[in-house]
């Protein structure tokens, strides 16, 4: 009867594929509702002059039109630092910045409304790159800096000096549910939110501060969404706070769903990063001393901004050991969205940056990378100390890289690729084997726990609830599960109930890929109270009277629905009782049957003053090798295979585990290809819909796709062994990116190749473009050998032996 390590179904994939799954905005309309939008400033920087917000809330179908000056309670927000407004007052800080919400009886009253719309806004001076950023000295938060040892000596003294620039754009979340809320007011001024986010709690403690209330006049629920990915951690607030002030102000219940256009628009997205190094390495390619200036993107509001760059800095080193560093981060403010949280959370942007600079190291070298890799990467007995203090233990990471380079057959096939390369005219060939470390926990020690509420029933069934939430991951699946297996009955006996705020309080969102570690384990806290009163219960009744066995709780045992004492099953087989009967004599018996339980991640505390410390509980790490085919003529990139390994502990749910590193990692193959977003001279969006904005299809998957495990007996910690396997998937696709890398950088033996993320087609274009007029002198001959190499050249980065 076990279920914990078997393939289950996910619980909801029935009604995700039939429709019958229902999300916020396929709730039934109640009557009297209305329907909730918004007005948003179409200019990045500006001052409101003029607004006529009265004339429009006149109009026929329109129940009203409020601004700032209608928000009872406070207007201003933010997870972090408080410098965001739910709807603008004076200055207007980006396309598509909510500046007031329109409530109607038919999307075509306030569709005619908008027509009628003059709004007047005197135009100031926007700022949108990094670079305009740091030249008009604005900045979010104040910058971070980690130090290891003592990187200028390590500078001074080195074989070999590396210097250049690591640029990546964002990505947009791109889940398929766009922001959608829907508030009912209560009989005595209260309201209840059914929200598609991932952090029930966050919308009701700002709905509360927004509308004047105190949280318990605030409920929070959230059945399930369709996608999150990090996009509503925070984000979801503002459509929440829309819906309820409608609520509050109508006294009619209202609804607010974003079209996808206006989704991508508004909201905020994964940050662009722009990072300089400057890395110190031997002749053997071990690495001494790495120096980087990292600058965020974090658009017109702190957001979640701090919280991410601290992730890039955990993860700049990825899987290898630094022993001089000096590592600050910067986050610039931009008349952009507020960019927020999306899968990996700022790890991302850091490891691919490394990644890169392990690559031009070997290129310097003219090493293979892989054995650039494996030299630098952490160790088990030393080398094992992370720039923050923190030593990477029990993990595989070597024998992760060297399973996978025999099974993947690296050597010889990176022998055919480069043969290939020197052979063809028209097409370019690439491979690289990238290894990945992400860090569990949230950074913010005080989030990580979690809470749940379990009740048993008469007849044996079971009800929990938590205050994770369901985007699709299987959260609710591998919770049923544990507790399932925990009561030793059937997995159909048990019920995830809706995640909901009046049943479980102050919640962290389920986010940092630690929804299963704290809502399971807070389940299973709350199930073994349970099963502690029962045992003690049935220790008595379980035994004979002429047994001449004293009751012993410790010799309970639960098995396949069944109870037993241990010491009487051969003597006294008969004395055994289902699940259902204990639970109804318990019950009898007055024995609590419904618990609370409670979990705190163990372990783990971070000073921000020394910035030293452990801030995560344990490592899921992986690594993969991917092989792809460019074309000369037109850059257009395919992914020929990727091969995955992962070291993700004990599985609860195999056939989930391995959606989630399939999905995490052809998510992370978009950010890294083609997931360009555009914007206009005036910071408009232009890739705000699936016509300009492409995302993986099927036809982006590789054509050989091979996804494994390796067993860690090392690993004895976590709920039930596991690992998390939410984000650690994605950073994996930085083989692929790094795999381009690889295939220009075999057209000239006497350059480095330089390379933005994405490389889309037109990136990669323009790069062979630019490096194959560099190849020629000014009298038009070719400056390198043309019978050895492709006529793409590259500009050639500062590369220095002393």
């Amino acid at each position: 009867m076990k279920v914990v390590g078997k393939q289950v179904p996910h619980d909801s994939a029935i009604g995700h594929v039939t429709g019958k799954a229902l999300f916020v905005d396929d709730l039934a309309f109640t009557q009297n509702e209305l329907i909730v939008e918004f007005i948003a400033s179409p200019v990045a920087h500006g001052k409101i002059k003029s607004f006529n917000s009265v004339e429009l809330a006149q109009l026929d179908g329109i129940a009203g039109v409020f601004t700032f000056a209608d928000i009872p309670g406070h207007n201003l927000y933010g997870p972090v630092i408080q410098d965001e407004r739910f709807l603008a007052e004076e200055i207007v800080e980006y396309v598509g910045q909510p500046i007031a919400v329109i409530a109607g009886e038919s999307r075509k009253a306030i569709r005619h409304a908008k027509k009628k719309l003059r709004l007047e806004i005197e135009k100031l001076t926007p700022v949108f790159t990094i670079d305009e950023a740091l030249a008009a000295k604005q900045f979010i938060g104040v910058p971070r800096v980690f130090k290891q040892g003592d990187f200028e000596k390590a500078w001074s003294t080195a074989e070999h000096t590396l210097a250049g620039t690591f640029v990546c754009g964002g990505q947009e979340q791109f889940y398929l549910e766009s922001q959608a809320a829907i508030a009912w007011p209560g009989e005595h001024g209260e309201i209840h939110v059914h929200s598609s986010s991932q952090n029930p709690t966050e919308i009701q403690e700002v709905v509360a501060e927004a509308l004047g209330l105190g949280f318990h006049e605030v409920v929070c629920v959230c059945k399930r969404m369709g996608g999150a990915f990090g996009g509503k951690e925070t984000q979801a607030v503002i459509p929440a706070v829309m819906a309820a002030l409608v609520a509050t102000k109508t006294k009619r219940p209202a609804r607010i769903a974003y079209t996808k256009d206006d989704d991508m628009r508004s909201t905020g997205k994964r940050h662009p990063y722009k990072i300089h190094y400057k890395t110190a390495f031997t002749t053997e390619g071990k690495l001494t001393g790495l120096n980087l200036e990292i600058y965020s993107n974090g658009g017109a509001g702190a957001d979640l901004s701090t919280a991410i760059l601290e992730r890039t800095l955990f993860h700049a080193d990825n899987a290898y050991f630094i022993p001089n560093l000096f590592f600050k981060g910067t986050i610039c403010k931009t008349n952009f969205p507020p960019n927020t949280a999306f899968r990996g959370f700022g790890g991302p942007q850091g490891m691919a940056n490394i990644e890169n600079v392990m690559q031009e190291i070997a290129l310097v070298l003219k090493k293979d990378a892989l054995e650039i890799r494996r030299l630098n990467c952490y160790d088990h007995a030393d080398r094992n100390l992370t720039p923050y203090g923190q030593v990477v233990r029990n993990h595989l990471l070597p024998e992760i890289l060297d399973q996978l380079a025999e099974t993947s057959e690296y050597r010889r096939r990176l022998q055919e690729v480069e043969q290939f390369n020197r052979q063809s005219t028209t097409h370019l060939r690439g491979l690289a084997l990238t290894p990945m470390k992400f860090g569990i926990s949230f950074t913010t020690k005080f989030l990580n726990q979690g809470n749940a509420l379990v009740n048993v029933y008469k007849d044996g069934t079971v009800q929990v609830s938590t205050g994770g939430t369901e985007m699709g991951q299987g959260l609710n699946t591998k919770i049923r599960q544990l507790v399932a297996d925990e009561f030793a009955i059937s997995y159909d006996d048990v019920r995830i109930m809706i995640t909901s705020t009046e049943k479980n309080n102050n919640t962290p969102p389920t986010a940092a890929s630690a929804g299963t570690d704290l809502n399971g384990m807070a389940a299973l806290n709350a199930c073994r109270k349970i099963r502690k009163n029962l045992t003690e219960f049935a220790s008595s009744y379980l035994l004979p009277p002429d047994s001449g066995l004293d009751p012993s709780p410790e010799n309970i045992i639960f098995e396949n629905g069944t109870i037993y004492d241990d010491r009487s099953k051969s003597r006294f087989p008969e004395n055994k009782i289902t699940f259902r009967e204990l639970v109804k004599l318990a019950f009898m018996e007055r024995i609590s049957l419904g618990e609370r339980g409670f979990y705190g991640t163990p372990e783990i505390d971070f000073n921000r003053e020394t910035e030293k410390g452990e801030p995560f509980f344990y490592y899921t790490t992986g690594a993969s090798v991917s092989e792809v085919l460019i074309d000369r003529f037109t850059g257009q990139l395919k992914l020929e295979r990727t091969d995955l390994l992962m070291d993700i502990g004990e599985t609860i749910n195999p056939g989930i585990d391995k959606g989630q590193i399939i999905g995490g990692f052809i998510q992370g193959v978009g950010w890294v290809t083609n997931e360009d977003l555009r914007y206009s001279d005036k910071g408009e969006l232009l890739s705000y819909s699936p016509t300009t904005y492409k995302i993986p299809n099927i036809q982006d998957l590789p054509e050989i796709f091979n996804v494994d495990t390796i067993e860690n007996p090392q690993h004895k910690i976590n709920v039930r062994r596991s690992k998390a396997v939410g984000e650690p998937p994605l950073m994996l696709c930085l083989s692929v990116w790094i795999a381009v890398k690889h295939a220009l950088s075999c057209v000239r033996n006497d350059a480095i190749p330089r390379l933005n993320l994405p490389a889309t087609a037109e990136e990669i274009l323009r790069r062979i473009t630019e490096l194959d007029d560099d190849s020629k002198d000014a009298a038009g001959n070719s400056s390198v050998d043309e019978s050895e190499v492709s006529l793409v050249s590259l500009p050639i980065l500062s590369a220095e032996k002393k």
